[in-house]
This record gives structure tokens, sequence and C-alpha cells, in this order.
């Protein structure tokens, strides 16, 4: 998921600024986007520090010996997911490239449909009832 990120950050931005339109939007909205960009980054730290600090590997390939509960992984099991769609989100907000906006979208049906449907069947399988309370107890995206 973080390479597919950083690929459509870089179609997006070509794409978006030099075949489509610009919206200039105006500037509570750019803040709100500045905002966004700081919050992602949070987030994107805040779940891979308790990774790290677990030795475990972030990468969504590799295996697991336990189920992280703690910190942000306390409010969402996504954090580093939900940077990946809010930080593109954000990136829209602050320069209008609708590129952006329309990867966000893409990127939040891609990783919510495939990546995390994989992802739960392999936790599922490994933790079983730990797993499917921590999936009763916490949401797969913040709010939903």
């Amino acid at each position: 998921p973080l390479r597919i990120t950083v690929y459509l950050l870089v179609i997006g931005y070509f794409f978006g600024e030099f075949m489509l339109p610009q919206y200039p939007l105006i500037y509570v909205i750019n803040l709100i986007g500045i905002i966004g960009l700081i919050t992602s980054l949070f987030f994107f730290f805040s779940g891979f520090n308790i990774f790290k600090s677990y030795d475990e590997n972030p990468v969504p390939t590799s295996t697991t010996e336990r189920l992280i509960k703690t910190g942000i992984f306390a409010y969402t099991r996504n954090p580093i997911y939900i940077s990946f769609v809010l930080f593109h989100l954000s990136m829209f907000f602050v320069f209008g490239n609708v590129s952006y906006f329309l990867s966000s979208i893409g990127l939040f049906i891609w990783i919510d449909k495939i990546v995390i449907k994989k992802e739960e069947i392999f936790l599922n399988k490994k933790f079983g009832d730990e797993y499917i309370r921590y999936c009763n107890a916490v949401k797969r995206w913040l709010l939903f």
C-alpha cells in the first residue's frame, strides 16, 4: 500500500498539474488541508512506531506474532491506512488538484475492499476470538 500511495501522489501531481484544470479553494479549505497533512503524519508515525516498539514488521505481507491493541490501535485498527487516504485528501485541499481527490477515493476503496479484507482474514485465522473481540471494540476506519 505504501508504494501504491507514493505512485498515486506522483501520478496525481503530474496529471492534475498539466492535464486537469485547477480549482482554487478558499483559504480556510487550504488550512484544513494543512491540518489534515499534519494529522496524517501523526497517524502514520503513531502506528509505525508502535509496530517497531513491539518488534513487528508493518508490511502487510509479513507475519505477526501478536495482536497490537494499544496506543493508536486502541482507537482504529488501521491508522497507517488512514494516514495514506487522509494525506491524499489533504493534498487536494491544499493544492486544489483534482487528481489527489480522485486518488484518495480510489485508494480508500482499494485498501478497504482488498487490502484490509485480506489482512482481516489472516488475523482472524491467526488470533481467532481475540481478534473478533478486538474488531467489535475498535472500528476499522476510526469513525466506521
